[in-house]
């Protein structure tokens, strides 16, 4: 399993690397094996105002349907729109071409979110 130790990561399988005020989120190598073959991926509005923890995304797969939560709060300010015609982009490249949204959060507080080490201890339980 390909698990970056700059990411911070998610109970729920999202991965976020922070850039100033801005955190990127895509889902991780072990949730993208998880879902199989992608097919289908609903992005959020650009602009869309979220709070930690709720649905920003949704990603169909050949198995199942499974929601994507903000990590953290803030603002949507950018969205990966090659999604739509390339999916499979999170099974191919989950941590870079296969992300999924851009938010503007400020300070982020990272407290709630785990380190590749505590990630890993989490998947494997």
């Amino acid at each position: 399993m390909n698990l970056p130790e700059e990411l911070r990561y998610t109970k729920d399988h999202e991965w976020v690397r922070i850039d100033g005020s801005i955190a990127r989120i895509g889902i991780t190598d072990y949730a993208q094996d998880a879902l199989g073959d992608v097919v289908f991926v609903q992005v959020p509005d650009v602009g869309t105002a979220v709070a930690a923890g709720d649905t920003v995304s949704e990603v169909e797969s050949t198995k199942s349907v499974s929601e994507i939560y903000a990590p953290l709060a803030g603002t949507v300010v950018a969205v990966n729109a090659d999604l739509a015609d390339a999916p499979q982009r999170l099974n191919e490249d989950p941590y870079g071409e296969g992300w999924i949204c851009d938010i503007e959060v400020g300070d982020a507080d990272l407290d709630g979110l785990l380190d590749a080490p505590g990630y890993q201890a989490l998947v494997e339980d």
